[in-house]
């Protein structure tokens, strides 16, 4: 799968931070809105072959099989990107439309994301999620497809309207300068690890395009307008519009 552009809803406090600092976030698949993302439990461990189950016994096994993808989703950081910028539903939960979203350039963004400052290289995966109405559990112990792949892209068909592509760090350095903790967490003694966000920079010239939102305030729109700019003075930008012959939005171009 080779996507060109891809897209980004923000509110415009955190539209406004990625266009000011020139980066773009990802977070702990743990940490994710629905609980169900890239849960282990999305695979079938339980048929273990009778010979496997002989010294440890089936429960043992289990566990230890399931836990060590319970590992894999600890250790995986994730970006949820958008193929569409007019999804009525993704701009609502933005604020009732007063957010904006951010176009990119993934061609550009790709040897950004490949490594960041020469030489910490990042594990850096790119996957189209995969909307199933039921879940139909891979069987592990059979191992016919990539389950490490299927855990971390399958989610229920009520997301399928976000048309989510995914890109994926893992295992990030702890030590990687491009990284925060969210404010809720910053006076505590002992942060989890899971809790830190990783934003690595990427160059101006990926900002493709930003959609300012139908209800978005006057003063933020002023402020999203000329960080946009300044970062890239060739980026497009438009005002979300209702259309008035049908329930979509559309992109009126401002430049």
């Amino acid at each position: 799968m080779k996507e060109i552009k891809l897209y980004k809803y923000l509110d415009t406090q955190g539209g406004l931070a990625m266009l000011r600092n020139g980066n773009i976030q990802f977070t702990n698949a743990t940490k994710l809105n629905d609980p169900f993302d890239c849960h282990p439990s999305l695979i079938d461990f339980s048929q273990v072959p009778i010979e496997r189950a002989r010294t440890w016994g089936k429960k043992a096994i289990m566990d230890l099989e399931s836990n060590r993808f319970e590992r894999y989703r600890n250790n995986t950081w994730l970006c949820s990107l958008s193929r569409n910028y007019d999804s009525l539903l993704m701009w609502s939960y933005y604020n009732c439309h007063k957010g904006i979203c951010i176009g990119i350039d993934m061609e550009k963004a790709d040897k950004y994301l490949s490594c960041i400052e020469g030489t910490i290289i990042l594990g850096y995966l790119k996957l189209e999620v995969q909307y199933k109405d039921i879940i139909e559990k891979p069987d592990f112990f059979k191992k016919n497809e990539d389950l490490w792949t299927y855990q971390l892209s399958t989610k229920g068909k009520a997301w399928e309207h976000e048309q989510e592509v995914r890109l994926v760090i893992v295992d990030p350095s702890s030590e990687m300068t491009s990284s925060y903790v969210p404010k809720d967490f910053q006076n505590k003694e002992i942060v989890d690890y899971k809790e830190i966000r990783f934003i690595p920079k990427i160059g101006g010239e990926c900002y493709d395009s930003v959609y300012l939102g139908v209800n978005i305030d006057d003063e933020m729109r002023t402020k999203i307008i000329h960080a946009a700019q300044t970062l890239n003075p060739k980026i497009k930008i438009y005002q979300m519009k209702v259309d008035a012959n049908a329930f979509k939005l559309q992109a009126e171009p401002l430049n």
